[in-house]
């Protein structure tokens, strides 16, 4: 029987998380980002990062997020970080927004669940290549039900023409303390945003961005070269903002 190329395709899994989302949540800066690799070793990589939870005496059920760091476990996180970066099939692709004040729904003619929509599409436009194959996993929250992950599916694939979903074969919600690589993506999330508001009350936290910053030579407040393949970040300027 002839292989079909959907069948020779290689297949990604893709973990995203988003801060600050909301349209009226009392910040102005918002990050959404996705942790992505290949869906052959995203097992093994998810084992790893458990290996060190018990590396640092801490549970292998323990969820990773940006919240929880503090200068008493740094040691640990900085541990994850420099994994991250060492393990050439992880990458990383951030959206950055400044300030969500100066969204113009409006002028627009859109909701902010409209843009929220199109931001995805953002994120994920980047990572997505039409010779491979895409299982897309969302982080669960009160604003992600079966319906809005159906419709957000649909653009994304009808923004692609990939009417047939070849390439983005699966959208669904999950949740994140079942995911190590969606903790992942939550930690780097948090010190991009933790960096773009400017914050140095917590000195872990701090040590994390430093420690981002120098692997990566950016600043974290800015974009990175449009083909960066393992951190890749994108500021929307005021002018772009929709």
């Amino acid at each position: 029987m002839t292989e079909s190329l959907s069948d020779t395709r290689r297949v990604f899994n893709v973990y995203c998380d988003e801060s600050c989302h909301l349209e009226h949540d009392g910040s102005d800066v918002m990050v959404m980002g996705a942790v992505w690799c290949s869906s052959q070793r995203a097992s093994s990589h998810a084992q790893e990062i458990r290996n060190l939870k018990v590396k640092h005496g801490l549970a292998p059920s323990f969820e990773i997020k940006w919240t929880k760091v503090s200068e008493s476990k740094i040691d640990f996180y900085l541990e994850i970080v420099e994994r991250f970066f060492a393990i050439r099939d992880l990458r990383f692709r951030g959206l950055l927004i400044p300030d969500k004040t100066k969204l113009k729904h409006e002028v627009f003619q859109q909701t902010h669940d409209d843009w929220y929509y199109k931001m995805y599409f953002d994120l994920l436009k980047t990572i997505i290549s039409p010779k491979a194959k895409y299982r897309v996993y969302l982080d669960i929250k009160d604003t992600w039900g079966a319906q809005k992950v159906s419709h957000l599916h649909d653009i994304i694939c009808n923004s692609m023409y990939d009417f047939s979903r070849e390439v983005l074969e699966r959208v669904q919600i999950m949740r994140s303390d079942e995911s190590e690589l969606m903790q992942l993506a939550d930690l780097l999330i948090g010190a991009v945003g933790y960096s773009a508001r400017g914050f140095s009350g917590n000195r872990g936290k701090l040590r994390l961005v430093d420690s981002i910053r120098q692997q990566t030579g950016y600043s974290l407040n800015r974009s990175t070269l449009y083909r960066e393949e393992k951190f890749n970040l994108f500021r929307w300027a005021p002018w772009e903002m929709q």
